[in-house]
């Protein structure tokens, strides 16, 4: 751990991926992407080792410490390949790219929604296989209706995900720190 000084960059809000960490099982296997906040009390229960560090500090009272970029169990974990990806807003987000399967245009988080594509008032379920991600104004002209009643065919059917949700997070958003890129095997793009 090192001190800061002055003109070193601290941890703010605003940092986005530059505050998260990579975790990597014992076999150097990437398992998620962790909060620097969790990356930060793994590596103080002596749970992980950081094999990489962030050029951005944070500060106790007393001293201040490196954030961890890439961090690895220090015991293996066997991963559990028969749960699948969690069905959440932001899973829901991240299958469709941000994009409303209604008009096909992209937008913020703010801007989105979920629509059940048969409607919870017509018994439709709240699944993988029957929610998708919607702009506010498609949403709302949709309304109660399917697709087909509605005039608004998807362009893209639902399906359940088979990925590793917080990875696929950083990295279709562009945001992966270089430091990543020889534990994801991928090659610097930009």
């Amino acid at each position: 751990m090192q001190e800061s000084s002055p003109g070193e960059q601290t941890a703010s809000r605003s940092d986005g991926s530059s505050r998260r960490s990579l975790l990597l099982n014992s076999s150097f296997e990437p398992m998620k992407v962790v909060s620097w906040q969790r990356a930060l009390i793994l590596w103080f229960q002596d749970k992980v080792e950081v094999l990489e560090y962030h050029n951005i500090y944070i500060r106790s009272v007393k001293t201040s410490f490196q954030l961890p970029s890439v961090i690895r169990l220090k015991s293996y974990v066997r991963r559990r390949q028969d749960i699948g990806v969690r069905f959440c807003r932001e899973n829901v987000y991240l299958r469709d790219n941000h994009c409303c399967q209604y008009c096909g245009k992209r937008f913020a988080l703010k801007q989105l929604t979920l629509d059940h594509v048969i409607p919870a008032s017509l018994a439709g379920p709240l699944s993988w296989t029957n929610v998708v991600t919607a702009c506010r104004m498609c949403n709302q002209k949709k309304s109660n209706k399917t697709p087909e009643k509605a005039g608004m065919p998807l362009l893209n059917a639902p399906t359940v995900p088979k990925w590793l949700p917080s990875t696929e997070l950083i990295l279709k958003t562009g945001q992966c720190p270089q430091s990543w890129l020889q534990y994801l095997n991928l090659k610097a793009t930009g």
